[in-house]
């Protein structure tokens, strides 16, 4: 008489190999998926801290009868004694963190920040902006921007106006 055979709990080698690669297929969706999600999270968070200078920058327009800042366009590292966006409107912002782009995992740390003022309205009057040849449409006058385009829809930029997107408005006028 034979002994039927005994059943041992567990997986075979098949079994096994067949959950590995579900996995691993299920691992590699969530990360094609989850990984422009997170940059576009990031550029989210960009145009938040864009916001918060924006804020910052309203402070100092009306602490300084609506006259802009003179300032550098910034500074290649923080040991560089220039008039910068991040040395001159720290007062106006609870923490320096406003000036890091999370995306920018390298001009932070080495400058201070990871935006770009725009030089050619520094010392203006609010209302007597010009860039290109648009003046009379603050949504469309850049003030600051990215230092390098990081985010997957490109540049991201604070508007005259205090408006932030990565949208492009300013373009020379016929």
């Amino acid at each position: 008489m034979k002994r039927p055979p005994r059943h041992h709990p567990g997986f075979t080698l098949t079994e096994l190999l067949v959950v590995i690669a579900i996995i691993a297929t299920l691992g590699g969706i969530a990360f094609a998926v989850g990984k422009p999600m997170i940059a576009r999270s990031r550029q989210a968070a960009c145009l938040n801290q864009l916001r918060s200078i924006g804020t910052a920058l309203e402070g100092y327009l009306q602490d300084h009868n609506q006259f802009l800042p003179s300032l550098a366009a910034g500074r290649s590292s923080k040991t560089e004694d220039l008039p910068v966006l991040d040395t001159l409107l720290k007062p106006y912002l609870e923490n320096e963190d406003a000036f890091h782009c999370p995306q920018d995992g390298v001009q932070f740390a080495k400058s201070g920040s990871s935006y770009l003022w725009n030089s050619t309205q520094s010392g203006k009057h609010i209302t007597k902006l010009e860039f290109l040849t648009i003046s009379d449409r603050p949504d469309r006058i850049p003030l600051v921007t990215d230092k390098e385009s990081w985010h997957p829809a490109g540049t991201n930029f604070l508007y005259a106006d205090r408006s932030s997107t990565s949208q492009v408005r300013f373009a020379a006028e016929n």
